[in-house]
């Protein structure tokens, strides 16, 4: 029996694997500037490079304070690219009329309690009562009777305290939108607590969640429900959001 061997298809898919891998470890590898002791991880995904700060008293500075860098040895960190980083880099890509960036439709407290939330959320349901979460164990101090769980119900306190100020109000109400105009007679409302979470936790894009609840995923939908999210992550930091008033 003869068996026909195309050689040159072979080394066709042979350098299409070589350049898979290649791509592969480039995503992967820590960014040139990090810590030596950061391992190779494809299952890290995107990246960004962090310089950890530490703010110091300084009785030679005006405020009486300084930033130093606290890296190892001077090295940068590393932390996974989220959707709030996504979002940023498009921005950025959105030049005005001046030819400058664009700037992030977030302020740096929205995104840190949007990221507070997902942490807190993912350690509180990865810890359960079985304290799997080393975080959490590191959270309730030296080892004790209840040390663990009073961390715990803390936590869980303040997921519902963040939950509460997200409210049950509605970022898409279908009544207030012409079944035309939302893309048809299947869109849902969108209620604030879903965008919250597909958003924040999930890492779902603004298009993607008004397809998951049948709406036309065109740029208006997009900046109604961007200015919603910004409004809960408003309350989420504790801001009061006080409706307008008609004038009479």
């Amino acid at each position: 029996m003869t068996v026909a061997v195309d050689i040159e298809a072979g080394r066709k898919r042979l350098e299409a694997e070589r350049r898979r891998v290649a791509r592969l470890l480039a995503r992967s590898t820590p960014i040139e500037g990090c810590g030596p002791a950061i391992p190779v991880a494809p299952a890290r995904g995107p990246q960004v490079v962090e310089i950890p700060h530490m703010v110091l008293p300084d009785e030679k500075s005006e405020t009486g304070y300084k930033i130093e860098r606290t890296g190892w040895r001077g090295f940068a960190a590393v932390r996974e690219a989220d959707i709030f980083d996504d979002l940023t880099r498009r921005a950025a890509l959105r030049k005005d009329k001046d030819g400058r960036p664009g700037q992030s439709p977030f302020s740096k407290g929205q995104v840190a309690v949007a990221r507070r939330y997902r942490d807190l959320v993912e350690r509180h349901e990865g810890a359960g009562i079985k304290c799997a979460s080393l975080e959490v164990r590191a959270a309730a101090g030296p080892a004790g009777g209840g040390s663990f769980i009073d961390a715990y119900i803390d936590e869980g306190r303040e997921i519902a305290w963040l939950r509460q100020q997200i409210g049950a109000g509605a970022a898409m109400s279908v009544r207030r939108v012409r079944p035309s105009a939302r893309g048809g007679a299947l869109a849902r409302t969108i209620r604030d607590r879903d965008l919250v979470d597909a958003i924040c936790l999930r890492g779902s894009s603004f298009r993607a969640v008004l397809s998951d609840h049948g709406w036309s995923p065109d740029g208006k939908h997009v900046k109604a429900l961007l200015v919603a999210l910004c409004g809960c992550l408003d309350r989420m930091q504790g801001h009061s959001v006080r409706p307008m008033r008609k004038r009479s």
